[in-house]
């Protein structure tokens, strides 16, 4: 076992977009588990949006990262050594261990993943949280029908291009705004859906308006700002919103500038009878079971597919979580903190 471990904690809260000197690299030695725990070396680490707002010590649904403590995350690892009879070494578990080389945690906050299903990378993605957030938004608030038209922003990330992947499953025309044509045009040979547009096109609303002719009915809100002012005109009566992310207004350090468009919005919730959702995955903790057996079925037939974008070293988890924030990222974003020991 190595005597040093490694961390990377919050240095500073950022103002607007978070910057390399907000993080610090430290050294330390590594835990030991106390009674009922487990010591776990982090092989993989997930980066998520969620993760900026936790920076911030403005009221929200979770607690801020404290300034000083390890940075918050799920991880992956390998168990090294246990006090607990639920735990042995070498079994393979994810849990909130944080931005570290190695986390000591009790058992029971510990979850045991097969390596004979998946590699277990996807259970920090596509067979982990943002897996289950797209399944759970799109489906528990979103209810899908066949033959609607279901818009999701972020198209080609973690979230976005399953919750696409479902829509077309469930029978539903899916059009995905992704950043860039490279993204695009995986979104539509590769995830199968049968539009993507290019967030950046300056007639963004035109374009995706001739592409939903028959207007939205589902819009899986990931993003806010410009792909959301293209979306809302273009909603049926009784189109669903789930509101699972607005990374466009994560780094906002002031409201936007112009009109106040919130009663014009109330007046299109009131006379089209939306149905607007905040959406916290944890909420649908029931759903979980339905969730693994689908997902991993749709896995094993080939009718969803996903893709990683991988990071190696827990000193580049910075710069990889700015460049997620920025859109940088092409699929699910992880962090390579150590050997695999399922590859």
């Amino acid at each position: 076992m190595p005597e040093t471990a490694r961390r990377i904690v919050l240095a500073r809260r950022p103002h607007g977009a978070p910057v390399p000197d907000d993080f610090r690299l430290e050294e330390g030695p590594v835990p030991e588990p106390r009674e009922g725990e487990a010591l776990v070396r982090t092989v993989w680490l997930s980066l998520d949006p969620y993760m900026r707002g936790r920076m911030s010590d403005a009221p929200s649904y979770a607690p801020s990262v404290d300034v000083g403590a390890v940075m918050t995350g799920e991880g992956v690892g390998e168990v090294v050594a246990s006090r607990s009879p639920a735990l042995r070494p070498g079994d393979v578990v994810r849990g909130f261990g944080g931005w570290q080389s190695h986390f000591a945690l009790p058992a029971d906050k510990l979850t045991k993943v097969d390596p004979d299903l998946a590699p277990v990378s996807t259970a920090l993605g596509v067979l982990g949280m943002p897996g289950m957030t797209a399944y759970a938004g799109l489906l528990a608030i979103g209810e899908p029908k066949t033959g609607e038209t279901v818009v999701i922003g972020a198209a080609t990330g973690a979230v976005g291009a399953v919750a696409g992947q479902i829509a077309k499953i469930k029978g539903c025309r899916a059009v995905g705004v992704a950043g860039g044509r490279e993204k695009c045009d995986y979104a539509v040979r590769e995830l199968g859906f049968d539009a993507c547009i290019d967030r950046r096109e300056p007639e963004l609303g035109h374009r995706l308006k001739e592409l939903c002719p028959q207007g939205v009915d589902v819009y899986v809100e990931l993003t806010g700002g410009a792909i959301t002012d293209a979306v809302l005109p273009l909603l049926n009566t009784f189109a669903r919103i789930p509101v699972i992310g607005l990374v466009a207004h994560y780094n906002a350090t002031a409201l936007p500038e112009g009109q106040d468009r919130l009663p014009w919005l109330l007046r299109q919730t009131l006379t089209k009878r939306l149905k607007i959702q905040g959406m916290i995955v944890w909420d649908y903790a029931a759903l979980e079971p339905d969730f693994r057996r689908d997902v991993a079925g749709w896995i094993r037939e080939g009718r969803l597919r996903y893709r990683e974008d991988v990071a190696d070293g827990l000193e580049n988890a910075p710069a990889a979580l700015i460049g997620m924030l920025e859109g940088r990222n092409f699929g699910k974003q992880l962090v390579r903190v150590g050997p695999d020991p399922g590859r």
